[in-house]
């Protein structure tokens, strides 16, 4: 399926995922190329309690820089910039970061919807977002945002999520441009041009 990839580049990559999504991104974070030239934002339901679990895990897998978010910093190229837990990770206009403690979006914080749609205000077309396993719809209004501004929505097949029900409810309500299998998704990433 990668041959839907078209020319535009890629400003930000945004990875949504919950229950199940563990797995895709011990996948997907080996086999990423050190030479990407867009950032990298992982929105992953967790526990508070795991706060640097994910983040550690990451860097072990994986030759990019990886780190928590922190507030007010800017997104960089080739970096992996984690969601903390127990906060809605927003993409500013001049693309810092803020971190907001508001309430819980789809029973959930941080929110992918909520990431998905500041992010696809500031990159528009240049956005690509790829929601992964998990059971509940978190990430379904935001890639409708994605794709009201001309970014690209990617969905993991729901056929190899461990979770099936959030890329299922995606691929029912939103148009996306291409559904992935879990092991075709680093080829993906890696062919996106920023």
């Amino acid at each position: 399926m990668a041959e839907t990839l078209d020319s535009t580049p890629c400003g930000a990559l945004i990875i949504g995922g919950s229950a199940g999504s563990l797995d895709v991104l011990l996948e997907i974070f080996p086999a990423l190329r050190k030479d990407i030239d867009f950032p990298i934002i992982l929105v992953v339901h967790r526990k508070a309690s795991n706060e640097s679990l994910l983040t550690d895990l990451l860097k072990s897998h994986t030759i990019l820089a990886v780190g928590e978010a922190e507030e007010k910093e800017f997104l960089s190229p080739g970096k992996v910039f984690i969601a903390p837990a127990d906060y809605h990770m927003l993409i500013e206009e001049d693309q810092s970061i803020s971190l907001d403690y508001s309430e819980k979006v789809n029973y959930s914080r941080p929110s992918i919807d909520v990431t998905f749609q500041s992010a696809a205000e500031v990159f528009r077309e240049k956005l690509v977002c790829i929601l992964l396993s998990g059971s509940n719809a978190d990430g379904v209004e935001g890639l409708k945002s994605v794709n009201n501004f001309g970014g690209r929505v990617v969905i993991q097949n729901p056929n190899t999520a461990i979770m099936p029900y959030m890329p299922q409810q995606a691929v029912l309500n939103v148009e996306p441009h291409v559904i992935l299998d879990s092991h075709d998704m680093a080829d993906y990433i890696n062919k996106l041009n920023g």
